[in-house]
């Protein structure tokens, strides 16, 4: 069986079983016009067809080549979709603090479509479904309760330059994988330009150095660049906060997330 037909057997699998044991049978997700929002909701439209509602959450800051690639994907498989805009909630804050920079702008735009999404979530009895591919969880490229928030992440384990292999053999909208990679956060922001590498080289990187456990040193004898290398890993361990339940301080014999563990899906 062929690598990405043996993935998308599995992710389908994991997608109904983990959604339908928790007693809801909906689920939403935040619909970019990126890639990988495009390649989770391909997943879930065939786990759960029309029982997947998608949401385009635009700001005075998105492309229109976003939404048009968005409506464009949704025409193609034939996806539900409505749009809640976030430009007068982001406007008004905006307003309160002029002196905000991009990034402040960027974190605060990704929780406010989060907030929509878990309202409408609400709104639906639907589970939300997360987009973060391996590459941004494992770099920090993210933002805590914003992006990095959802019920169930089916593509964390994948990194970028396999989500761009997946989304080819789903049939991805063409227009949807050539594009560069935007989070469209603000005014020609590119996340390969924040990153200061390609995926392509960042992935070759990260799966050595995290799947294979090989160390530095012996990557930058293999030819990996030194800046990019350091780079990697202190992002790698300065993020491990963004990647973990907020901290409890231990006071007694059983302390939540510490010594009284339970399964997610534990019931009486």
């Amino acid at each position: 069986m062929k690598k990405y037909e043996q993935i998308t057997i599995y992710l389908q699998h994991f997608l109904d079983n983990e959604v339908r044991k928790t007693g809801i049978n909906r689920v939403v997700l935040g619909l970019s016009g990126g890639i990988d929002s495009a390649v989770v909701a391909v997943l879930a439209k065939r786990v759960f067809d029309s029982d997947l509602l998608c949401v385009k959450m635009p700001s005075h800051y998105s492309s229109a080549s976003s939404l048009s690639d968005a409506d464009e994907f949704c025409a193609d498989f034939g996806i539900n979709a409505i749009t809640a805009s976030i430009e007068p909630m982001l406007r008004a804050y905006e307003e309160l603090n002029p002196d905000m920079n991009n990034l402040r702008k960027g974190n605060l735009s990704a929780r406010l479509r989060m907030t929509t999404l878990f309202d409408i979530s609400a709104r639906e009895n639907a589970l939300v479904l997360g987009t973060s591919n391996k590459s941004e969880l494992l770099l920090g490229y993210g933002t805590l309760y914003g992006d990095l928030a959802s019920a169930l992440n089916p593509i964390g384990d994948l990194y970028k330059s396999e989500v761009y292999e997946l989304a080819e053999y789903l049939g991805v909208t063409k227009s949807i994988i050539n594009k560069a990679p935007s989070a469209d956060l603000w005014d020609g922001q590119s996340d390969e330009a924040d990153l200061g590498y390609s995926y392509a080289k960042l992935d070759e990187a990260m799966k050595l150095f995290v799947e294979d456990r090989v160390n530095r040193d012996e990557m930058i004898k293999k030819g990996f660049d030194k800046e990019m290398l350091d780079m990697i890993i202190t992002r790698i361990f300065r993020n491990q906060f963004k990647r973990k339940m907020p901290l409890i301080a231990k006071l007694t014999s059983r302390t939540i997330n510490h010594d009284f563990n339970y399964p997610r899906d534990i019931t009486l």
